[in-house]
């Protein structure tokens, strides 16, 4: 076996979802851990919103903030490009420990750069939505919007009723953004909080939604510093050196903050942009990029979904369903021009690796499409155009393009085909299958 996923060279390996999220990047990461020679899984983007699911050896956990590595006893990193949230990492720990998980803290390193999430930003998060109507983006309701979009006003200096990035500030902007850092510090840390407290007191004032006072998030800061280890300068190239790095994705490339289809959107960079970033900041070389997809396409909630088929939620998904914020669990056939469209933004993909193609074997279950293209207003396409950096209005064209569009395509015969047909529409080796939700079900191509 060669490539980046089963070479003997203990390269980078980058796990990036392809879709809408849900595509197996906890399970492959898992996997990929269970191989042996990984000293660490790094998570690049996103926050606490992240339900990366493993089933291995009898044992079931939901992976949010600690790295999916972590039943295989892997350390987890998470980088300044995450957002932490101390109260749910919390209740994480101590859902692995119950799990067989020896002190699971342990197995934990933060960048003391890295945003914090509090209770202000999910009332916020909340408050906003609820206040959207009919008219939501989608959202987990867990704050990760709000903490970014707060760090953006801030350095802008937004005034009260300024709008920033078609939010308004509710009140004039000071001082700067919590950060891991300053919970080391308790004078800046109550500044922080009080700072933040007072900004989003016009905005929850009368809101479903409130938090706790400045003192008690300060006690509950303080001791998530002293429990987690804060990382020093060079801890990932440190970790480099003790055996290949898998780095964690959340979400996935049609959920970009700036490739995906605007404004059903994360406040994220989904793709191995941040990853490669680190990669190089440590002077290591570039990592290799797993592209995941399932053989079918699915999403949370409100936004484009061209090969839409009802039919196709009679597939069984345990832990997967509608939520308040994140909306309906909607399924469709596989996409290929949405799948192509997001390999082409990333810049393409390494390899591949393809789950839930158990579902496409099950006769007892709807037969599977391989949509190649699109019947749109404009007429038919089987190409999205990948747009400028960060031109959010050519996104929000896609999003438009797509809102009436309808899939066309040939009915799947088996994985065999699946497999076939992703390798051939995405010009990458499919390298690690699934056939279905455990380590077991597993295996390298």
């Amino acid at each position: 076996m060669t490539g980046p996923i089963g070479g003997s060279d203990g390269g980078t390996i980058i796990v990036v979802g392809l879709g809408f999220g849900d595509e197996a990047k906890g399970a492959t990461v898992d996997f990929l851990c269970s191989q042996g020679d990984v000293a660490g899984v790094v998570r690049f983007n996103g926050g606490a919103q992240a339900a990366h699911n493993v089933i291995a050896d009898g044992r079931h956990h939901t992976f949010r903030q600690f790295g999916s590595g972590t039943l295989c006893g892997v350390p987890t990193f998470l980088s300044r490009h995450c957002l932490v949230e101390p109260i749910g990492l919390a209740g994480e720990a101590e859902e692995l420990a119950a799990l067989g998980v020896p002190d699971p803290l342990s197995l934990l390193t933060v960048d003391p750069d890295a945003l914090l999430t509090t209770p202000v930003h999910v009332a916020a998060n909340r408050t906003r939505e609820d206040r959207r109507g009919t008219g939501r983006h989608g959202s987990t309701g867990l704050g990760i919007g709000e903490t970014v979009w707060y760090d953006l006003a801030v350095r802008r200096g937004a005034r009260a009723g300024e709008r920033v990035e078609n939010l308004m500030a509710p009140a004039d902007t000071r001082g700067r953004p919590l950060r891991v850092r300053d919970c080391l510090d308790p004078r800046s840390l109550r500044r922080r909080l009080d700072e933040l407290v007072r900004f989003y007191a016009p905005l929850l004032a009368g809101s479903d939604h409130g938090h706790d006072d400045v003192e008690a998030m300060a006690d509950l800061l303080e001791a998530f510093a002293g429990a987690v280890r804060i990382a020093a300068p060079g801890h990932l190239a440190r970790t480099a050196r003790r055996g290949r790095l898998v780095f964690e994705g959340a979400q996935g490339v049609l959920l970009d903050e700036w490739r995906g289809f605007h404004p059903h959107t994360t406040w994220s960079t989904t793709t191995p942009a941040n990853a490669q970033r680190l990669l190089a900041e440590a002077g290591l070389p570039r990592g290799d990029v797993l592209g995941l997809t399932r053989t079918y396409t699915t999403r949370h909630g409100a936004g484009p979904l061209p090969t839409e088929d009802p039919a196709l939620l009679a597939v069984d998904e345990p832990h997967n369903g509608p939520g308040r914020y994140q909306g309906g669990w909607r399924a469709g056939h596989l996409d290929l021009v949405a799948l192509s469209y997001a390999v082409e933004a990333v810049g393409g993909v390494d390899a591949l690796a393809v789950s839930h193609l158990d579902v496409v074997d099950d006769s007892a279950l709807p037969a599977i499409h391989a949509v190649g293209a699109y019947r749109t207003a404009a007429g038919f396409t089987d190409r999205l155009p990948v747009g400028p950096p960060q031109d959010l209005a050519h996104q929000a064209a896609l999003t438009g393009l797509l809102g009436g569009a309808t899939g066309r395509g040939r009915v799947l015969t088996g994985s065999r085909d699946a497999v076939l047909t992703l390798e051939r529409a995405l010009n990458a080796p499919v390298q690690v299958l699934a056939f279905g939700p455990d380590r077991a079900d597993r295996k390298l191509a």
